[in-house]
């Protein structure tokens, strides 16, 4: 029985589906998700008002942009993620104090 021989397909990353590195995409996915974390992880001290409010706000723009040009599903489901948490994080920011204090 005769059967077609495929070649592998080159590994480029776990979040490239499409066989093409994307380093943007994945630094700003990466930076997204950073930085919603440290804003979500400060969102509960009072005191870190400032440092959860502007990690919120650049995880928000990095997250935002990285949608914009992202070309894959695996980094838009990691940039909405990441959205979500520095959101988040902004929002509770804001309502400590704000982004100037």
């Amino acid at each position: 029985m005769a059967q077609i021989m495929r070649p592998a397909k080159p590994r480029t990353g776990l979040l490239a589906t499409d066989g093409k590195p994307h380093p943007v995409q994945d630094t700003l996915l990466a930076v997204s998700l950073v930085l919603g974390v440290l804003a979500l992880v400060t969102a509960g001290f009072g005191g870190l008002h400032i440092l959860t409010s502007w990690a919120g706000l650049l995880g928000v723009l990095a997250g935002g942009y990285g949608q914009f040009i992202s070309e894959t599903t695996r980094q838009r489901f990691g940039l909405v993620l990441g959205l979500g948490a520095s959101a988040l994080g902004l929002y509770f920011g804001i309502y400590h104090g704000g982004l100037f204090g």
